[in-house]
């Protein structure tokens, strides 16, 4: 049982307590058996599974208010019991945040019924072939023609790509130079011009896929906001959803510090618990705390969001940067106290070694974060 101490932590309040211990029971319940030998067909299953659920409901919001903390919560506990889980939640919530933020009541009355209750899959189709994290160097493209828009482009590494019903598409329209000449778009996945060229395989197997779209009308209606308000746009859904990133990073980490406490005190050594060796402790207790301090700063960026800060990308940064990267070192730590069933194909710390890597790139790379932090302490210091 993983620790649910930080649960008293001043960031939460009883609502939210109460959605981690409703999660945990029903986790606990349909999590344990999940087939992942057909990934398109287990995202599916659980899509269907957190709709009927209520807890993809958490993924959009009418209203324009995502409820961050109850986001990494969810992520969080998902990523504890099983990686693709929360990858469908979390595409959910990323494919449709900019709708939920900043879409018009009729494309939230459209789409985020569906969404919210897993009757349809969306996906954020930002990566470009061309541009991974420089998001203003995207070349994909949108003209204006009458009543409707014509993309022309491809997108790659789009998760859910072939999988989606509906995606989040940003393309030039070309009102400015770099990031202020994107826009944002809502392209049904049976728009004409629309392709899926290639499926994307992984370590981690998730459903991702190289996008086409070859004079793909869609009408001028499914513009989200402005033309050129993309790039803002895409910031701003990051900008919440960067920080569930850092809580998926936790929840892996919490799985591999539980796998290895179970390990060393039923594994022996000359007869004693492996926990017994001084080494080992020393392993544990430096897992124990980046996790704890993992946990402060991911729900400190979620707190301060759900404060009404407009922006915490410096905090969400932050919890980006430390949560994967500390993740990554404790599930290394794991399967090194494992020992040779650390590597063996489908043990737990071994999917969750393969799982962790993803997360220190996507949404924005470890070295990215470094750079927005540093400037950002540059602008502190400065102003």
């Amino acid at each position: 049982m993983a620790d649910q101490s930080f649960l008293t932590w001043p960031f939460f309040e009883d609502h939210h307590r109460d959605l981690a211990a409703a999660l945990e029971q029903w986790a606990a319940a349909n999590l344990g058996g999940i087939d992942h030998s057909d990934t398109d067909a287990a995202c599916r299953d659980l899509v269907r599974m957190l709709g009927a659920s209520g807890f993809a409901a958490y993924s959009g919001a009418e209203d324009g208010k995502l409820d961050v903390r109850s986001l990494c919560l969810i992520r969080e506990t998902l990523a504890r019991y099983d990686g693709l889980a929360d990858f469908a939640f979390a595409m959910q919530g990323l494919g449709t945040g900019a709708i939920s933020l900043l879409g018009s009541p009729e494309q939230k009355a459209e789409w985020l019924p569906l969404t919210r209750t897993g009757k349809a899959i969306s996906a954020f189709a930002l990566t470009e072939p061309g541009s991974g994290s420089d998001v203003a160097s995207n070349t994909m493209t949108a003209i204006r023609d009458g009543n409707d828009y014509i993309l022309n482009g491809e997108k790659t590494w789009i998760s859910n790509g072939g999988l989606a019903d509906v995606y989040t598409v940003f393309a030039r329209t070309g009102e400015a130079l770099g990031a202020k000449g994107m826009s944002a778009f809502i392209v049904p996945a049976n728009a004409t011009g629309f392709d899926v060229v290639e499926r994307l395989e992984t370590i981690a197997p998730h459903p991702l896929a190289t996008l086409r779209f070859s004079d793909c009308r869609i009408p001028a209606s499914t513009l989200i906001g402005e033309p050129g308000q993309g790039f803002k746009i895409a910031m701003s859904v990051l900008d919440v959803f960067r920080s569930t990133v850092a809580a998926a990073a936790l929840g892996f980490a919490r799985r591999a510090l539980d796998e290895a406490l179970t390990r060393v005190t039923a594994r022996k050594v000359q007869g004693a618990p492996l926990f017994d060796l001084q080494m080992v402790q020393g392993h544990i207790a430096d897992m124990a705390l980046d996790v704890d301090a993992a946990a402060l700063l991911v729900y400190r960026a979620a707190w301060t969001k759900d404060s009404g800060a407009p922006r915490v990308t410096r905090e969400a940064a932050m919890a980006k940067l430390f949560a994967t990267d500390q993740a990554q070192k404790i599930i290394d730590k794991a399967v090194q106290l494992h020992g040779g069933d650390g590597v063996k194909s489908g043990e737990t710390v071994e999917k969750l070694y393969r799982e962790i890597r993803a997360l220190r790139i996507y949404e924005g790379a470890s070295d990215v974060q470094r750079v927005v932090i540093a400037r950002q302490a540059l602008s502190n210091h400065q102003g």
